[in-house]
């Protein structure tokens, strides 16, 4: 919809088409009645002099919806404003009089029925004095209609607005949490690994140097396309390989359709370290993480899956990984997304994702 504020021309033009609309309107209701009681006059004549009428009022509307801005109803001193709106209109009836007399004067100048200024102002006044006291009314009544819906969208933008800032601050809030989270996870992994293999965790160090530097470079970027998420995750997960050798392997399984949807930036790293830490770290034996993503619609599901233990009793104590990537996933889809932990159907744990299917 366009903006009348931006545009000017548009509201003016808007403007003339409404009282040109109504004064087509009493034209055709001029021309019927008058052909009904026998009197009949010809449709210029009904058009003149309805769209004469109207268009003073048009006019002189100007004046009167900015003496309903100026003195609001709805203001402490509404009885000194009220006031001030009676005497208005009435001074609004006699202008209107005034300018349509000298319009009927203009009009039959020249013609076999000359009318003068005094007849046509005491006619006007006769008949239309109080008819225009309630056009006046009608007209500031109109104006402030216009002013509150005006107001009231006003305020449901600042709203919306303050909304929007409130839950990218609360998601910034969340990835400043997680960040830290994951580069203390990693700075104990590496320094348990220091006294048993010094070149492994040398290599460490190296990658969580690429990580961190991404890390930095999207802090304030809530949205990657997965490409670049899992760049990310096969960074992370080479740290990870370092540190368990060949009792960790990770498959990837990705549907080519999907490397372009966005999705939460790091969404995969604290699944795929829960993944480490719950269904890897605790067995002596080989393990393998299952990490794939698929489309279904208009949904994007992504799921890691490990072949460890499984849950106890069914529930997982969620730390600040999943509580935070949950807790994103709430402020970004609303409704529109899940997030579930269940136990495999071939053992282990498995955390599914699902979330609009969008791209960039």
């Amino acid at each position: 919809m366009p903006n009348l504020r931006r545009q000017p021309w548009l509201k003016v033009l808007l403007a003339f088409a409404f009282w040109t609309f109504i004064g087509l309107a009493f034209a055709g209701q001029l021309y019927l009645s008058k052909a009904k009681v026998d009197d009949p006059v010809t449709w210029s004549f009904a058009v003149g002099r309805s769209l004469a009428d109207w268009y003073v009022f048009a006019l002189l509307s100007l004046p009167a919806l900015w003496l309903a801005r100026r003195f609001s109803l709805g203001d402490a001193q509404w009885g000194l404003n009220l006031f001030t709106h009676l005497a208005a209109s009435a001074l609004f009836s006699v202008a209107w009089m005034t300018l349509r007399a000298a319009v009927e004067v203009w009009l039959t100048q020249g013609g076999a029925g000359d009318v003068t200024f005094a007849a046509a102002f005491n006619r006007a006044l006769v008949t239309t004095f109080f008819y225009n006291l309630l056009i006046y009314w009608v007209i500031i009544s109109v104006g402030y209609a216009f002013d509150y819906y005006r107001k009231f969208n006003e305020r449901e933008v600042r709203a919306v607005e303050l909304e929007k800032r409130l839950t990218e601050a609360r998601l910034q809030a969340l990835q400043m949490q997680l960040n830290p989270h994951f580069l203390f996870n990693t700075l104990h992994a590496i320094s348990s690994l220091m006294h048993q293999d010094v070149e492994a965790a040398d290599r460490m160090l190296v990658r969580l140097s690429d990580l961190l530097r991404h890390a930095l470079e999207s802090t304030n970027t809530q949205e990657v396309t997965l490409r670049e998420e899992l760049d990310f995750l096969s960074r992370y997960a080479e740290i990870e390989q370092t540190r368990f050798g060949d009792r960790l392997k990770i498959e990837m399984n990705i549907a080519s359709e999907t490397l372009d949807a966005l999705v939460p930036n790091l969404v995969l790293q604290p699944l795929l370290e829960n993944a480490i830490r719950h269904g890897i770290e605790p067995h002596a034996r080989a393990g393998r993480i299952q990490v794939s993503a698929r489309r279904d619609g208009d949904s994007l599901k992504l799921e890691v899956r490990d072949n460890g233990g499984g849950l106890v009793n069914g529930e997982v104590a969620e730390g600040v990984g999943l509580s935070n990537t949950r807790a994103r996933l709430q402020q970004l889809y609303s409704e529109r997304q899940s997030f579930r932990l269940s136990n495999a159907a071939n053992g282990g744990v498995a955390v599914s994702v699902t979330l609009p299917f969008h791209t960039s």
